[in-house]
């Protein structure tokens, strides 16, 4: 099995494994690699750490580009379902098929086209959530409570492209929950875990670590004695507004759908009240 690994800053590089292989065995090979202890790499996949004793064939998810084997097995995206209900997109309202549906309690239908602009959005704002147990995950579109989809695997519908920007934000996000930094020089960004007192900070350089730049913890500019300057203030934001109508969001429930047509076939059994069909 090939897996393609990106060593914080650099460009991302193959490496073989079998798919029981541990994720600390992962670690080995990388480090032998890059020529540093593998005590101190983390794994990180979705904006989650991985553990030492985890396997490789746990985070899988099959190829259809190229050859595998009958052994070898493939994530099952249990959320994309044919539309044979007939339910409208929640967001473009819409009856498309295949759909995405969310594990909300209403079950809410969002297409796939809408879904990748969904996310997309997100991921532009740096909006998506980061779950200590699940990783960088996003909740139904309509802002249903417990609804972060639990099996990371679905983000692969994004495209290569965009899912890398999902898992190098994934992977950032998941730094800067450890109390760790981000070397802010240009085309850098390493990931960085100084002690919590720290304040000069040095991007290690050499061996792919970092590019060498030292700065402030606090201000995130070159490292200087003193306070820092008030001309580095955090300006606002600007987000993109994600609104869902209500009425669509009544519309697009996959449970709802499903009870009204055992209204529309069924009868209840005179003795025991069941559904029955119809004669």
């Amino acid at each position: 099995m090939i897996v393609f690994v990106r060593f914080n800053s650099s460009h991302g590089f193959p490496v073989e494994v079998d798919s029981d292989t541990s994720i600390f065995q992962l670690k080995e090979v990388v480090a032998k690699r890059q020529g540093v202890p593998a005590d101190q790499l983390r794994v990180i996949f979705a904006g989650k750490e991985l553990r030492n004793d985890w396997t490789v064939q746990e985070f899988f998810f099959k190829c259809g580009a190229h050859p595998t084997s009958d052994k070898e097995t493939s994530v099952a995206l249990h959320l994309i379902a044919t539309n044979s209900r007939n339910i409208t997109c929640i967001t473009c309202t819409d009856v498309r098929s295949p759909v995405l549906v969310f594990q909300c309690n209403s079950r809410h239908v969002i297409c796939l086209d809408c879904f990748h602009l969904y996310c997309v959005t997100r991921l532009n704002d740096r909006q998506f959530v980061h779950d200590p147990q699940l990783g960088y995950s996003l909740p139904c579109v309509a802002g249903c409570p417990n609804s972060l989809i639990k099996e990371l695997h679905h983000f692969r519908i994004l495209g290569e492209e965009q899912y890398n920007r999902y898992q190098q934000y994934g992977a950032e996000e998941c730094v800067l929950q450890m109390g760790g930094v981000l070397c802010p020089r240009p085309g850098c960004g390493a990931g960085l875990l100084p002690e919590p007192d720290q304040r000069k900070v040095t991007c290690e350089g050499g061996n792919g670590l970092g590019c060498g730049f030292a700065f402030c913890r606090e201000c995130k500019e070159v490292y200087h004695e003193g306070e820092c300057s008030a001309l580095f203030e955090a300006s606002g934001t600007t987000t993109q507004a994600y609104r869902v109508d209500e009425r669509a969001a009544e519309q697009a429930r996959w449970e709802a759908a499903s009870k009204e047509t055992i209204k529309k076939t069924t009868k209840p059994c005179p003795r025991c009240h069941v559904p029955v069909e119809k004669n």
